[in-house]
């Protein structure tokens, strides 16, 4: 077990959660035959800004947790931000992905994805 122990749990579920998003981009591009782009329809499009959107937040937040918790955050603060965000990202993915956009499930999945990203900056900050 690493020193870090919630920030790996994270880290390795989100990464799990990101090669599930890889592949649908792979399935999409292979279904549209687009190698590069997303000139392939709407579903690559979608698939792919499902993808796109989670590696544009879930680094920094892991790297927040992970300094929260090489700073002795208290368990409960890091597994609220983890989780949020964990939920956050699925629920994102569902929403984003689908024709029509369920965007109550973007919406929430946004939310969820802000709220930990503003709590643990605040609570680095003021640590």
């Amino acid at each position: 077990m690493t020193g870090f122990p919630v920030a790996s749990t994270y880290a390795a579920l989100l990464a799990l959660l990101l090669l599930a998003l890889s592949l649908l981009v792979i399935r999409q591009r292979l279904h549209s035959r687009v190698a590069i782009g997303t000139e392939g329809g709407e579903a690559l499009l979608r698939a792919a800004r499902a993808q796109g959107n989670f590696t544009e937040y879930v680094p920094v937040i892991l790297v927040l947790l992970l300094l929260l918790e090489a700073g002795g955050a208290s368990a409960a603060l890091l597994h609220g931000i983890g989780a949020a965000t964990l939920l956050g990202r699925v629920l994102h993915g569902i929403g984003i992905s689908r024709s029509p956009e369920r965007l109550r499930f973007r919406q929430a999945g946004m939310a969820l994805t802000f709220g930990p990203l503003a709590v643990a900056a605040v609570a680095l900050l003021l640590r």
